[in-house]
């Protein structure tokens, strides 16, 4: 999105005035449209839309041998394709090195005890365990991408079943497990302290959370934290800019008040989901 001078003014001047384009302040989010189950064949999927971004997550498992360095525990695993319909830049591999960013602090993330237990994944200590894969699909870009994929992902894993495992054998170096094929004779997945991601996006003196794609091309530099259960399990600074320690930490507290008032709004979306559509409204 390219921006005259006097836009970019416009909206820095209303950033200082805690007045955005949209109404909004400074702390508030879009509105955001959440769905859960809609593909089939996935052991789990959610798709949101937070006003012009469109995400689509689905989840899927495999038997794999567990790591000998880690062995009672799973695997987690985050692929992320940037489609061309989403933005002309993504044309071609221009997507790639966002996809790979993006990835990697989701895996940075979820690599926390506290915030996703993977020993919860392990089927036979030393041998087997769950490797899930999340696949995300990003459909339209309309800014905040970190924000909107995490809020998807964990949507996701709340919405995938784990199948039980009926009886398992062992023959010398080979494992055969009876997997059972009942739909409903399966286990969910504890994604309690899965993390949330908040984007703060600094415009002039301030920041601002939930920005638009414009916001973006004003921003001086911004600060993604995964908040996980009132903590931070990962940060990542984007952008060329920078922050003064002190200013640094009022931005870290900041991250970590909205982080936990979007999964205040996420638990209470998701507690009266039947699979079908809600929508979060405004997180305020």
């Amino acid at each position: 999105m390219a921006l005259c001078d006097a836009e970019k003014t416009f909206i820095l001047h209303g950033v200082e005035e805690n007045f955005r384009n949209d109404g909004r302040t400074r702390e508030d989010y879009r509105p955001m449209e959440l769905e859960t189950g809609i593909i089939s064949h996935a052991f789990g999927s959610a798709r949101l839309r937070l006003a012009t971004t469109d995400v689509l997550v689905s989840v899927k498992l495999e038997v794999d041998s567990t790591h000998p360095d880690k062995p009672n525990e799973g695997n987690i695993e985050f692929f992320i394709d940037c489609s061309a319909n989403a933005t002309p830049n993504f044309e071609g591999r221009g997507g790639e090195d966002l996809a790979t960013e993006i990835s990697n602090c989701l895996a940075a993330a979820y690599k926390s005890p506290s915030a996703f237990d993977s020993t919860k994944l392990c089927i036979l200590k030393g041998r087997k365990c769950w490797k899930i894969y999340v696949d995300i699909l990003l459909l339209e870009c309309g800014g905040n991408l970190y924000d909107a994929i995490s809020i998807a992902v964990k949507a996701a894993l709340w919405n995938t079943s784990i199948p039980h495992i009926k009886s398992t054998a062992i023959d010398g170096n080979n494992v055969e497990l009876d997997i059972s094929e009942d739909l409903f004779d399966c286990d969910k997945l504890d994604i309690s302290g899965a993390p949330l991601m908040v984007t703060l996006c600094k415009i002039g003196d301030q920041c601002v959370v939930d920005p638009t794609s414009a916001e973006e091309e004003c921003s001086q530099g911004s600060i993604v934290v995964a908040v996980s259960k009132g903590n931070f399990s990962a940060v990542l600074q984007k952008g060329g800019g920078s922050l003064h320690p002190i200013s640094l930490i009022e931005r870290l507290k900041l991250g970590a008040k909205i982080g936990n008032r979007l999964e205040e709004a996420l638990q209470v979306v998701l507690a009266r989901i039947p699979d079908t559509q809600e929508e979060m409204g405004f997180i305020k």
